[in-house]
C-alpha cells in the first residue's frame, strides 16, 4: 500500500520540506478514502454490473486486481474498444485483456460469418442439386450435402432450415424417380434376360424330346415341374413390362407344344396295360382283329401322339394295328458333304460345351447346348447317332448345373427373406424403409428368382407388410402430385383463354414471346405428377403451345426476312463511297435493327453476326483512313517541330526581314495535315509574327510622326517631308485648334491630360459621345484618328506655331499607341 501511494503521489511535491507529522495526516486520510472507495468497487463486483459500469472500473478500479476483473467480465465490442483505448500506455495488464477478449469476439464474429457462409453455400447448392439434370453421382452429392448440413444445422435459422429441407425433399424425390426409373430398367432387362431363357429352355427341352430314343417315355412328373416352373417364370418376367408379340406368340408355341406331350405321355402311362394288349392281340391275329383296330384307333385318338416328337416303342405296334401313318419327322438333309461338315461343327460345340461346363458359366453352356442341339437336329440318323449318348449326357450335366446354381442361391433367397420379415417389423421412417425395401428386392431379383413358389411367396408376404407403414406416407406424398397436376390444368386453361381472344394483328409480340416462355417454365416447376393423369393434359399443354408458336414462328420469320435485308443493305456499303455516307447509312441500318421484333434466338444470331461483321468493315475503312491521316500528320509534325522550334525564339526586337521571312516558311507549311496541336501552335505563331511586324511597322510610323510633330514647332510642314496621303485626312477632319487637337489625341490614347485642361476634355468626351464616337474605336481606328490628328497638326494652317509643350504632350500620346 504505501508503494503504491508513493506511486501515487510521485510527482507531487511536499510545499513544505519539514513537518514529518504535517505530511503523514493527509496520507492517512487518503488511505482510509482509497480503502472505502475499493470495498464499494468490490461490492459492485459482488453484484451484476451494467457493461458500462465495468467499463468504467476496468478503468478507474482503485486496485489492480479490480480492473483486472472487471476487464475480464466485458463482454460487449464497443465498451471493449472503450477501455482499450483508456488503458493503453496506462494499464499494461487491462489492456492486453481487452485486446485478446477483442480478439476473441472477432474471431467468433468470423466463425459466425463463416458458419451463415457456408449455410447460405449449401442452400444454394442444394437448389442447384434440386434443378440439376446431372444425374451422374447424385445420390453421393446428395449425401454429401446433407452430412454438411449436420454439422451447421443447429446454427440455421428456421427460415434457413425450411430453405434446405425443402429442397433436400425436391431432392430426395428426383432421387427417387432416378432410383426408381434404374429399379425398372434394371427390372425390364432381368425380365427380358428370363424371358429368353425361358423361351430357350423351352426350345431346348422340345428338341431333346423330339430327339430322344423311342424306347422309353420320359418321366411325367419332371415335365410338369418343368411346365409349372417356367409358367411362374414367364408370368414373372412379363409382369409390369411390354412383351414383345414375338417373343409371347414364341413362348406359347412353345408351352403348347409342351402341354400336349405331356398330355400325351400322360395317357399313354395311364394306358400302358391297355396298349400292351392290344399290342399282344395284333401280334395273335385272332379272330378279333378287326374288333382290336377299332379299339387301337380309339385309344391313339384319346391319347392324341403330338406331330414330330418319336412315338413310343409301346405305341408302334398299337400304331400298325390301327393302320395309321408313322407321325411325321423333321426333315433331314441327305446331302452327305454338308452331313460331314455339320458333324464336325458339332463335334467342336460339343467340346466347347464341355469346357463350359467344368468351368460352371451356366449362361455359355445354355447357349452353346442349343446351338448343338440345332447342330443334332441338322443331321440324319447315320451321322447323329455317335452325338445322341454323348448330348444326353452333357444335357444332363446343364440342368445339375443349373440345379447345383439353384441351390446355391436357396440360402441367400432364404436370407433376403428373413431380413425382410425383420425390416417388417421395425418402426422406421417411410421414406427410408421404403428404400431399404426396394433393395431387398434388387437383391432378390438378381439372383435370379426362385423355382421354390413358396419361397417366393414368403418373400412378397413379407415385402407387402413391410410396405404397409408407407402406404399412408406415399398417399400423402401424392397430394403434391395432384396439386402440381391442378397448376398444369390452370396453365392450360390460361394458355387457352389467351389464344382465344388473342387478336394477332395488334399483338405484343415480345409480351406473346414471353407468355410463351413463362407457361414452359411454369409447367415445369409443376413437377412431379402422376404420369397417367398427366398424360391426356400433357397432349392439351402440346397442342396449346403448338397453337401459340405458329404464329410466334410466322412473326419471327417474317422480322428474319427484314434482318436478312439489313443485312444485304450493310453488305452493299461495304465498298460505297463517299465513305461518310456508307458509315451514316450503316449507322441509320443499326437503328433500324433494335425497332425489328422476335426472332428465334439461333436465326438472330447468324444475322447479327453478319450485320456486324460488315459494319465492321463499313468503320474499319474509316479507321483505315485515319491511320493514314495519322501518319501523314505525324510526317507533317516531323517537318513542322523544327521549324517551329527555330521560329519560336524570335521576338518583336529581331528586325522586319527575318519575321518576314519566318512567316512565309510558316505559310509554306501543309497546315492541313498536321495533328491539332501543331496546327494550333503554327497558326499561333502566324499571329504573333504578323503582331510583330504590326508592331514594328506601327513604330516605325510613330517615331517619323513624333519627328514631324516637333518639327511643326519651328514653323509649317515640309510637304515633301509629309505622308501623299496627309492632306486628304486633314482635309476630312473639322478645324481644330492645337490644343483641341493634343486633348484628342490623349483621350484616344488614354493619356490624362493636365488639370487645366480636364474641363475642356470632359466638354471634348461629351462631344464625341453626342457624335456617337464615345470610346467605342477599335484600336486600328484609335491609331487611324491619331494619324488625322496629327497630319491636321502638321498640315494646320495657323498665325502662329504651336508651343513645345504641346508638342511634348501629343508625342507622349503617340509613345502610349506604341506596344513595349
Amino acid at each position: 500500500m504505501a508503494a503504491f501511494i508513493q506511486k501515487l503521489f510521485k510527482s507531487r511535491k511536499s510545499p513544505e520540506p519539514t513537518g514529518k507529522a504535517r505530511n503523514e495526516a493527509p496520507a492517512a486520510q487518503q488511505e482510509d478514502t482509497r480503502a472505502s472507495l475499493r470495498d464499494t468497487q468490490l461490492e459492485t463486483l459482488k453484484g451484476a454490473p451494467e457493461q458500462s459500469r465495468l467499463a468504467e472500473l476496468a478503468i478507474e478500479g482503485v486496485t489492480a486486481d479490480i480492473r483486472l476483473e472487471a476487464a475480464g467480465r466485458l463482454t460487449e465490442t464497443e465498451n471493449l474498444q472503450h477501455v482499450q483505448k483508456k488503458a493503453k500506455g496506462r494499464d499494461k495488464t487491462v489492456y492486453q485483456t481487452v485486446r485478446q477478449a477483442l480478439q476473441k469476439l472477432r474471431e467468433e464474429q468470423a466463425r459466425l460469418d463463416s458458419l451463415s457462409q457456408t449455410i447460405t453455400t449449401l442452400i444454394n447448392h442444394a437448389k442447384d442439386q434440386a434443378r440439376s439434370d446431372d444425374t451422374k453421382l447424385y445420390e453421393a452429392r446428395l449425401g454429401a450435402l446433407t452430412r454438411q448440413w449436420a454439422e451447421v444445422e443447429s446454427h440455421a435459422n428456421a427460415e434457413q432450415a425450411q430453405s434446405f429441407l425443402e429442397a433436400i425433399h425436391r431432392c430426395k424425390e428426383r432421387l427417387e424417380a432416378i432410383q426408381s426409373a434404374q429399379a425398372d430398367e434394371e427390372r425390364q432387362k432381368e425380365q427380358r434376360l428370363q424371358r429368353e431363357e425361358t423361351l430357350a429352355l423351352l426350345s431346348n427341352t422340345l428338341d431333346d424330346l423330339k430327339a430322344q430314343a423311342p424306347d422309353t417315355l420320359p418321366s411325367v412328373a419332371s415335365l410338369d415341374a418343368l411346365q409349372k416352373t417356367q409358367e411362374n417364370r414367364w408370368l414373372e418376367a412379363t409382369r409390369d413390362t411390354s412383351v414383345d408379340k414375338q417373343q409371347q406368340k414364341a413362348y406359347e408355341a412353345n408351352m403348347l407344344s409342351l402341354r400336349n406331350y405331356i398330355s400325351a405321355v400322360r395317357r399313354a402311362a395311364q394306358e400302358k396295360d391297355t396298349l400292351a394288349e392290344l399290342a399282344a392281340d395284333g401280334a395273335s391275329g385272332d379272330d378279333h382283329a378287326n374288333e382290336g383296330r377299332e379299339k387301337a384307333k380309339a385309344l391313339l385318338r384319346e391319347i392324341n401322339w403330338p406331330d414330330g416328337f418319336p412315338m413310343p416303342a409301346l405305341m408302334e405296334p398299337v400304331r400298325q394295328l390301327a393302320g395309321k401313318p408313322a407321325p411325321s419327322q423333321p426333315a433331314r438333309t441327305e446331302d452327305l458333304e454338308k452331313q460331314k461338315t455339320t458333324a464336325a461343327e458339332l463335334e467342336k460345340t460339343l467340346a466347347s460345351l464341355e469346357a463350359a461346363l467344368e468351368a460352371k458359366q451356366l449362361k455359355e453352356s445354355r447357349q452353346l447346348l442349343k446351338t448343338a442341339q440345332q447342330q443334332f437336329k441338322s443331321l440324319d440318323r447315320r451321322h447323329g447317332k455317335p452325338f445322341q449318348a454323348r448330348l444326353q449326357l452333357l444335357n444332363g450335366q446343364l440342368r445339375e448345373l443349373s440345379d447345383w446354381l439353384g441351390f446355391a442361391t436357396e440360402p441367400k433367397q432364404i436370407e433376403l427373406c428373413e431380413q425382410m420379415e425383420y425390416l417388417a417389423d421395425q418402426p422406421m421412417e417411410p421414406e427410408a424403409k421404403a428404400e431399404r425395401i426396394k433393395e431387398l428386392q434388387n437383391e432378390w431379383r438378381n439372383l435370379g428368382g426362385s423355382s421354390d413358389r413358396s419361397l417366393w411367396t414368403r418373400f412378397k408376404a413379407a415385402s407387402d407388410k413391410a410396405y404397409e407403414p408407407c402406404k399412408d406416407y406415399f398417399s400423402a406424398k401424392s397430394g403434391l402430385k395432384r396439386a402440381n397436376l391442378e397448376k398444369r390444368k390452370a396453365i392450360c386453361a390460361e394458355l387457352e383463354n389467351f389464344l382465344t381472344h388473342a387478336d394477332w394483328s395488334t399483338m405484343d409480340w415480345k409480351a406473346a414471346e414471353k407468355i410463351h416462355l413463362t407457361a414452359r417454365q411454369e409447367w415445369k416447376a409443376a413437377w412431379p405428377v402422376e404420369f397417367r393423369e398427366n398424360r391426356q393434359v400433357q397432349k392439351q399443354f402440346d397442342d396449346l403451345l403448338k397453337k401459340l408458336e405458329a404464329p410466334l414462328d410466322e412473326e419471327r420469320q417474317k422480322n428474319e426476312a427484314l434482318k436478312q435485308e439489313i443485312v444485304d443493305k450493310a453488305n452493299a456499303l461495304i465498298d460505297h463511297e463517299p465513305l461518310q455516307e456508307a458509315m451514316n447509312q450503316a449507322k441509320n441500318l443499326q437503328a433500324d435493327w433494335k425497332v425489328i421484333g422476335i426472332t428465334r434466338h439461333r436465326e438472330d444470331r447468324k444475322l447479327w453476326q453478319a450485320f456486324r461483321k460488315a459494319c465492321d468493315q463499313i468503320f474499319g475503312r474509316r479507321d483505315a483512313q485515319r491511320n493514314e491521316q495519322q501518319q501523314a500528320a505525324q510526317a507533317a509534325d516531323d517537318a513542322a517541330t523544327p521549324v517551329l522550334g527555330e521560329i519560336e525564339t524570335l521576338t518583336s526586337a529581331d528586325d522586319g526581314a527575318t519575321l518576314a521571312g519566318a512567316l512565309t516558311r510558316l505559310n509554306d507549311l501543309s497546315v492541313s495535315a498536321l495533328s491539332p496541336v501543331l496546327k494550333d501552335k503554327v497558326q499561333s505563331e502566324k499571329r504573333r509574327l504578323k503582331q510583330a511586324l504590326t508592331d514594328q511597322q506601327l513604330r516605325a510610323n510613330v517615331s517619323a510622326w513624333q519627328s514631324l510633330v516637333m518639327a511643326r514647332t519651328d514653323g509649317p510642314s515640309d510637304e515633301a517631308q509629309v505622308p501623299d496621303h496627309w492632306p486628304a485626312l486633314a482635309a476630312g477632319q473639322d478645324p481644330l485648334d492645337h490644343g483641341e487637337l493634343v486633348i484628342r489625341a490623349e483621350i484616344l490614347a488614354g493619356v490624362t491630360s493636365p488639370d487645366a485642361d480636364q474641363q475642356r476634355r470632359m466638354e471634348i468626351q461629351v462631344q464625341r459621345l453626342a457624335e456617337g464616337m464615345g470610346s467605342s474605336e477599335q484600336a486600328s481606328n484609335g491609331i487611324q484618328e491619331l494619324e488625322k490628328l496629327v497630319a491636321c497638326w502638321c498640315l494646320l494652317a495657323s498665325d502662329s506655331a504651336p508651343d513645345q509643350a504641346l508638342a511634348q504632350r501629343l508625342n507622349n500620346a503617340l509613345a502610349a499607341l506604341v506596344p513595349a
